[in-house]
This record gives structure tokens, C-alpha cells and sequence, in this order.
């Protein structure tokens, strides 16, 4: 074939990806709408997170400047979006199990669009949850102290590495093909994660085990991120001795490439032989 004969065939190929992604996104958005308690229960989780954290462990945490309310947030919503795109995970393999995944190789549609749609439903669900965050964080004293064009880099941050670990945890549902053992890996992975940082704590307060891990911790780096493009750093924090600490902005760019970059071939990989 010529390269005159190749260009409309590659076209032809982005155009259906693109269409197959957005029907597949669309059939998760009516998902949510039709079974709207996935939605209320996301919803309800981060708002409890923080008047949990905020009343019942504030008072016992002194964190200069503008109070534990301001250091709180980011970790909360670090952990809310990071919690949030576990539902991939958990989609994929109740897909698997119900068998839904065999008809959509019945169509004449492209593989990948099948975990964009997924992917891009927790993107929505993530976003829904940052606006309730920021509410809740806004009557509890919650305060950005940046202009907004930091303000919407924290939140497009958040979203960012949010929607890279959504594929890795597409691939680990595609694997597993059980929700319940899909639901008990994620436990395990990312409450060490979650609460072996500084979301909810200064790290440098943890002992020295612990606070080693918690620097080089990504979701550490992610929380440092939203702090700082906030403007929620509490007035002396040290920045920590580990590259990580020190350039956390770069760390999560860093981490969010090399996620997209491994977990999305592999996830449609897997899809590709799974359907076969």
C-alpha cells in the first residue's frame, strides 16, 4: 500500500476510536445515572473524611498557620481521588464475571475504547467528588491561599495522576476477574499508601522507618503537590531530605507518565487476549 492509501485507513482508525470511546463513556455515565447510589455513596465518603478528620483529630494535631483545616484538605483529596479510581478495578472484573466483557467482543468495535470508557467514568465520578470536597472543606475554614491558575493546576494534578491510576487498576481487575479479591487488593495497597504519608500528618513527625517511606511515598508527593499549588504549606515546613520531598510537582508528572506508559498497553493487552 502506498502512504496515499494509509493515510484515510489510520484516520479511519482515530475516528473509530474516538467514537468507540465516547459510547463506551457514555454507557458508564448512564450506569451512574440508572444506579445512582455508586454516585451517592462516592459522594457521601469524602464528606464524612472531612468532618471525621477535621473535628475529631484536628483538635489533637497543631499544625501552624491557618489550623489543621487547610494542612487536612489535600490529603483528603489525595486520598478521595486516588480511593475513587479503584472503581475501574472493581468495573473490569465485574464485567468479567457477568460476562459483559464477551459481548462487547461480539462488535465490531475497538478493545481499547471498552477501558477509555471505564476509565474516563471514574475521571467524572473523581471530578464530582473534587467539587463536594471543596464545599465541605470551604464551611469547615478551608481556604485557597494561590491564584487560581495555581488553584486549577492542584485540581488538574489531582485529576491527572487520579485518572493514570485508574488504568493501573483497570489491569489489575482484568486480571484478577473478581470483584471481591479486586476490592481486598486495593485495601491493602492503598491504605498503606493513604494514611503512610502526610496527608493527614506531617511526615517528619512520623518515626524514622515510617517517614523515610512517607517521602518517597507518591501519594506524599501528590499531597506536597496540592498543598503547594494551594497554598496550604504550613509557614516552616522542612522540605524533607528526599528528592522526592523537595520536588514533589515533578515526582507525580514523573509518576504519572511512567503509569500511563506501562499500565495502558498493558491493560489492552490483556483486554486483546482475554477477548480472544
Amino acid at each position: 500500500m502506498t502512504s496515499a492509501t494509509l493515510q484515510p485507513l489510520a484516520g479511519s482508525a482515530i475516528s473509530r476510536f474516538l467514537s468507540d470511546g465516547w459510547v463506551t463513556t457514555w454507557r458508564n455515565l448512564m450506569k451512574i445515572i440508572r444506579v445512582p447510589e455508586i454516585l451517592l455513596f462516592s459522594l457521601i465518603q469524602p464528606i464524612m473524611f472531612v468532618l471525621l478528620f477535621t473535628y475529631v483529630f484536628g483538635a489533637a494535631i497543631d499544625i501552624p498557620g491557618d489550623g489543621y483545616e487547610s494542612f487536612l484538605m489535600a490529603g483528603i483529596f489525595a486520598q478521595t481521588v486516588v480511593f475513587g479510581s479503584t472503581y475501574s478495578g472493581s468495573a473490569m472484573a465485574q464485567d468479567l464475571k457477568d460476562g459483559i466483557i464477551d459481548r462487547f467482543r461480539t462488535l465490531p468495535m475497538s478493545g481499547a475504547a471498552v477501558l477509555v470508557g471505564r476509565t474516563n467514568g471514574d475521571l467524572v465520578i473523581n471530578s464530582l467528588s473534587m467539587l463536594v470536597m471543596m464545599g465541605t472543606g470551604f464551611l469547615v475554614g478551608w481556604r485557597v491561599n494561590s491564584s487560581p491558575l495555581e488553584f486549577f493546576a492542584g485540581v488538574a494534578l489531582l485529576l491527572l495522576f487520579a485518572y493514570a491510576f485508574s488504568w493501573v487498576m483497570a489491569f489489575l481487575g482484568l486480571a484478577v476477574r473478581s470483584p471481591e479479591i479486586i476490592n481486598n487488593v486495593s485495601f491493602l495497597v492503598l491504605f498503606p499508601l493513604t494514611f503512610i504519608s502526610n496527608a493527614f500528618v506531617p511526615s517528619e513527625e512520623l518515626p524514622t522507618p515510617l517517614r523515610v517511606f512517607a517521602e518517597w511515598n507518591p501519594v506524599s508527593s501528590l499531597v506536597q503537590s496540592a498543598r503547594e499549588l494551594f497554598g496550604n504549606v504550613p509557614p516552616g515546613t522542612p522540605p524533607g531530605d528526599a528528592w522526592t520531598a523537595q520536588n514533589p510537582i515533578a515526582t507525580v508528572l514523573i509518576g504519572t507518565a511512567v503509569m500511563l506508559l506501562i499500565f495502558v498497553p498493558l491493560s489492552i493487552k490483556r483486554f486483546q487476549t482475554l477477548s480472544r
